[in-house]
């Protein structure tokens, strides 16, 4: 039985082994792009999902005075600002709700405004050039020394990284803290303050390590761009300002 057994395996060994193995793959470039021909029956199955799409995405939401780009400040900028209240004023009802209690602040990143905002009609486009990603607001509950630590890596990141009009930071002119406060009072290492910010940016995301370890943290499931909708529906006209919620002392 064992010989009758390596016989067999013999012979598919073998037999595996006369089989032609390709020993060259070629394969050629195919260039996509205008002079493509699109496919007659595939093109009217999409096209009125498109359509409607595209209606969607251009139905104008509010209006820009002027345009407002994230570079027009130092620490921080219009546009930086709109996103931060907004986040505040669109998330803050909603944990209110669903804990009694409110943020605190709100902190997001330089790098997360990915477009500028054009004068004229705001539309839902326009919020999702805006933000992009799929990033959603989170609330983390951080002790007085963490907000500590979080305000040290604001000073010595020296970027305008957007907060909320709930913030008054202050530099010197080397980029040191002069002044902190959260809802014009200083921060308490003994008190437990509730920010809000995306999920990339509570995982370490532009090295905010801050953000854990910590006492809770709460998912209200709501995407920073639907925010921004939410805040364009109810606003007719936005009117972002430089303000001094993040600014630095400069000598003359």
């Amino acid at each position: 039985m064992i010989k009758k057994s390596l016989l067999i395996v013999l012979f598919l060994n073998l037999a595996y082994s006369c089989k032609e193995v390709p020993n060259r793959i070629e394969g050629k470039r195919l260039d996509i792009n205008e002079n493509i021909t699109a496919n007659k029956e595939i093109e009217d199955f999409i096209s009125p999902y498109r359509n409607n799409v595209n209606k969607n995405l251009d139905s104008i939401i509010s209006y820009a005075p002027e345009t407002y780009v994230k570079t027009d400040g130092e620490l921080n900028t219009a546009i930086g600002n709109l996103m931060a209240d907004a986040v505040f004023s669109e998330s803050n009802p909603i944990f209110h709700k669903r804990t009694g209690k409110n943020i605190d602040f709100v902190l997001l990143n330089h790098g997360g405004i990915r477009a500028i905002i054009s004068e004229g009609n705001i539309t839902t486009r326009t919020a999702y050039e805006v933000m992009p990603f799929e990033n959603s607001v989170v609330v983390v509950a951080l002790n007085g020394k963490q907000i500590n630590k979080l305000f040290d890596y604001l000073s010595k990141a020296k970027r305008a990284h957007p907060v909320s009009k709930q913030i008054e930071l202050l530099l010197d002119e080397n980029f040191n803290i002069k002044k902190a406060l959260v809802n014009g009072k200083p921060v308490s290492e003994e008190k437990t303050y509730y920010v809000a910010t995306n999920d990339y940016l509570y995982n370490g995301g532009d090295r905010m390590t801050f953000f854990q370890p910590n006492d809770s943290l709460y998912t209200l499931d709501y995407k920073i761009r639907n925010v921004l909708i939410d805040h364009f529906k109810k606003v007719d006209t936005i009117r972002p300002k430089i303000d001094n919620r993040f600014t630095r002392l400069i000598s003359e």
